[in-house]
């Protein structure tokens, strides 16, 4: 159940990657495999950083 926590408010942005691996006490390696089971992006970009970086290209 910690680790179905730690996901969810990893994929909502809550929280960092190593706080979600704290929480659902995991390593960083090992949470960035639970989340690829629970098909989550290991990647927190938003459409926002996109435009920012798009942006920054010129």
């Amino acid at each position: 159940m910690r680790i179905a926590a730690a996901v969810k408010w990893y994929d909502m942005g809550k929280i960092s990657q190593g706080k979600a691996a704290e929480i659902a006490g995991l390593t960083r390696a090992d949470f960035i495999d639970a989340l690829s089971r629970y098909q989550v992006c290991v990647f927190q970009y938003t459409e926002d950083d996109f435009a920012e970086e798009m942006a920054n290209l010129n």
